[in-house]
Parts: structure tokens; sequence; C-alpha cells
């Protein structure tokens, strides 16, 4: 992305909230933090992120139910859903809820780099080809309204 994108980290535990965010800094991310649902939904309703990662046992409610109330605040926003309880159901939940990627605590520095920047890039590449769509469609609709008025200054004449 040509600007840096902007992950919100989303857990109960400090230490685990500190040791991501400033790994992720380090990589030249604009990171915020949030230790429950409630604080995550505000400040997605007052900020822009790209990505949150997202602990499935927050205080206040499930990390599943924080991704569905995301999801009307910041559509596109790409989640990520960290667990140290891992199991079958809670990743089909997640999974179900629109998470776009899953990710088991002890979390593996290199697996959770890797799976932020795939996520963010497959972000950008639907965010191009969105603007691609919507480019071709002005420029077919200028075509069509080009098209009307001549059709309608020749039949004016």
């Amino acid at each position: 992305m040509g600007e840096r994108a902007r992950i919100l980290v989303v857990d109960d535990d400090e230490s685990i909230r500190k040791a991501i965010s400033t790994i992720l800094e380090e990589k030249g991310y604009l990171v915020d933090t949030a230790e429950s649902g409630k604080e995550a939904i505000q400040k997605t309703h007052t900020g822009f992120y790209n990505l949150a990662l997202i602990d499935i046992r927050l205080p206040d409610m499930e990390g599943v139910e924080l991704l569905t109330r995301m999801k009307d605040t910041t559509p596109r926003m790409v989640k990520i859903v960290v667990t140290g309880f891992p199991s079958l159901q809670n990743a089909m939940e997640a999974v179900n809820r629109s998470a776009d990627a899953y990710i088991i605590k002890p979390v593996k520095i290199d697996d959770l780099l890797d799976t932020v920047r795939k996520q963010l890039e497959k972000q950008k590449k639907a965010k191009e080809y969105s603007e691609e769509k919507i480019t071709e469609f002005i420029e077919t609709r200028v075509k069509e309204l080009e098209e009307e008025q001549t059709t309608a200054a020749g039949e004016a004449s």
C-alpha cells in the first residue's frame, strides 16, 4: 500500500497487545489497540483501520460477536481472529462471521507478519479491482449519455 496500513489490535492481555503492536510498528504499520470489544467498536466508529487482529475471548464479548459488529462499522476491514483456544467450532464460527484468517496463540512472529501482509495485499487487490470496475462503469455511462445527447439533438433538428 502506498500509505501505511492502519491496524487495530484487540486483546484484553496488555502484554500481548504491547508485543504485537511493537512487532507491527517495527514493520512500518500504524497500530492502535483496544482491550475490549466495546472499545474496539468505538474506535472503528471514529477511525479507519485496514485490518484488525481480534482475540477470540474478550472480557465483554466473544471475538466472533465482535466480527459481526465491526462489519457494520468498517465493512472492508480485514479481520483476523487470534486465539489461545483453538477448536474446529471456533474456526468455523469465525469464518462464518467473516473472519479473513485465523491465528493460534502463542503467535509465531513470522506467521503473524506473513498473514497480515497477505491479507493486506488481498485487500489492496480488491480495492484496485473495485476502482477499475467503477472507472469502467463511468466510462461506459459517459459514452451512453453522449450517444443519447447526439440522438436527441438529431431528433430535435
